[in-house]
This record gives C-alpha cells, sequence and structure tokens, in this order.
C-alpha cells in the first residue's frame, strides 16, 4: 500500500497525492460507511493504487491531528477566519470559528479583507480581540495590500480559510498564492454567492491551504461542560481566581472580575456579550446531552 494524502473529495470519488505529488483516484471501502467513518480532505491516508482505467482503493485513515466539521476537513494546522466590510462581519460566527480552532488545537489568525473600502470592520476587530491572543491581520486582496504578513504567518502550515460567502476567501487566495481559483460578487443585497462548492488542499510551496465553501451560519458541534468555555478566552485568563463565587462562569454572577475588568475597559464589552450567549448554548447542550 501507498500513503498519501486527499486533496479532494466528489461523487464518492478521492484525489489523493502521494510524497511525489503524483494523483490518484480512489473509492471507499465500504468498512468506513460501517464504521461511521467519513473520508476528509486533509486526511492522511494509506491506499491501493488502481491498475490501468480502474479506480484503486482508500484502505486506510491515519488518525487525525484535527478534525472540522463544518467545512468538513481534517489536519488544519492554522485556521484563518475571514471578515469583510461586506458583507457585514457575523462576529458570533468569528468566535465559534476560534472556540472551535482552540478546542481542536489549531492556532488562528483573524483576517480583515477589503481594508480599502472601510476600515470599521478594522477597527471592530483590533478592538474586540485585542486580548484574545489571536493575530488581526488587515488586507485588500484586490490592491494587494498586507498580503506579505499574512503570507509570512502561512509557511510551513495546512491553513483553512473560513468564514462568511462573499468575504472574498478565492480572491485572497487567489491573490496570495498565484492561484486561479472561481469568485463571484457580492449580490445586491450582500450576501455572498456560493463560488465554491468542495473543499479541495492546495499545495503551493510548503504552505497547503484549504479552498472550502463559504458559510453563514456554524452550529455548536461539541458537548462540553460550560464552566470549561473560559478556557478557551485568553482574555479572561488574568482575572482567573479573582470572582466572588468559585467557580465563576463570568455570566450574570455577582462580584466577577471578568465583567469588572469590561466595565473598565479591559475586556471588549461586545466579545463578552457574544460569549455570554455561547455559555448559554453550551449549558443548554450540556443539560440535553442524555435527551
Amino acid at each position: 500500500m501507498l500513503e498519501g494524502q486527499i486533496v479532494e473529495g466528489r461523487g464518492g470519488l478521492y484525489t489523493v497525492r502521494d510524497a511525489q505529488g503524483i494523483g490518484y483516484v480512489l473509492r471507499a471501502k465500504k468498512k468506513f460507511r460501517r464504521e461511521r467513518m467519513t473520508p476528509l480532505v486533509g486526511d492522511r491516508v494509506r491506499f491501493t493504487p488502481g491498475i490501468g482505467e480502474e479506480h484503486g482503493w482508500l484502505e486506510e485513515i491515519l488518525p487525525r491531528d484535527s478534525v472540522c466539521l463544518r467545512p468538513p476537513v481534517a489536519n488544519i494546522t492554522l485556521l484563518a477566519a475571514v471578515i469583510a466590510a461586506a458583507p457585514a462581519p457575523d462576529w458570533l460566527l468569528v468566535d465559534k470559528l476560534l472556540l472551535g480552532a482552540r478546542m481542536q488545537g489549531m492556532r488562528a489568525v483573524l483576517v480583515v479583507n477589503k481594508c480599502d473600502l472601510t476600515p470599521e470592520a478594522a477597527e471592530s476587530a483590533l478592538r474586540d480581540y485585542a486580548g484574545a491572543d489571536v493575530p488581526v491581520i488587515c488586507v485588500s486582496a484586490a490592491r494587494r495590500e498586507g498580503l506579505d504578513v499574512l503570507r509570512e504567518l502561512l509557511h510551513g502550515e495546512t491553513v483553512c480559510f473560513a468564514g462568511q460567502s462573499g468575504v472574498g476567501k478565492s480572491t485572497l487566495l487567489n491573490a496570495l498564492l498565484g492561484l486561479q481559483l472561481q469568485t463571484g460578487e457580492i449580490s445586491r443585497i450582500e450576501r455572498g454567492k456560493h463560488t465554491t462548492r468542495h473543499a479541495s488542499l492546495i499545495a503551493c510551496g510548503d504552505i497547503r491551504v484549504m479552498d472550502t465553501p463559504g458559510f453563514s451560519l456554524l452550529e455548536f458541534e461539541e458537548v462540553m461542560d460550560p464552566v470549561e468555555l473560559m478556557e478557551y478566552y485568553p482574555e479572561f485568563a488574568p482575572y482567573a481566581g479573582m470572582c466572588r463565587f468559585q467557580p465563576c462562569y463570568h455570566g450574570s454572577e455577582p462580584g466577577c472580575a471578568v465583567q469588572r475588568a469590561m466595565q473598565e475597559g479591559k475586556i471588549s464589552a461586545p466579545r463578552l456579550g457574544r460569549y455570554r450567549e455561547l455559555l448559554e448554548k453550551a449549558r443548554q447542550v450540556w443539560r440535553e446531552r442524555y435527551d
């Protein structure tokens, strides 16, 4: 058997490239369905090549370092959450992306595209995520601005660019890596058109990038003890153990040090508000985990 990595999957067929860059088209064996295991773009696999015009067979999926369900990809090391001035940024989606990345052990970067149009999105990002331990990179794919800084962060990484449709992910990748991915314009009601239909893994030098379908909704996938949620918010760490009650969820408890820090302007009020929204969702999922 040979080893390689899935770079694309559609219609029950998977394109796998080996270490020499040779591509193979494979079918997944029925055992994956029995094991309820779905091969994902980014999976490292063992496979048997086909003979002649026949497709080969995907034999084994090697252990994953990380997995993202929406979009469905595996072994990402860096998640780039992309927003833009238009469509209007979905900051709750950004927080969910950052949360999911940290829960999977991925690093994350927040990319603000179309900074040449208006500074508001960049200003909000820099303000809200000042203490969140996530770099905020302002770029303009159209004007080729800020790309060198972003490109430097991508070296040696397997990167997933994720975010709402229409924020310019494919345009950004084209400008960043000299690709020719299909792009689309923002619709008249400022909802992005879905120009990328399938996830694919693209290698460009030592940078590997996932081109994924855009989306505007992301459901809370993980069942977790709600008290653990705060651990994924680095800006809360300086106030650990300083609240009146222990444990403090940093929700509506009196004497909350995080609440006090927000009132003093040390933590973003919108960011804390969205955290509390996710906290309530986590509590609901936790209560219903055995239903």
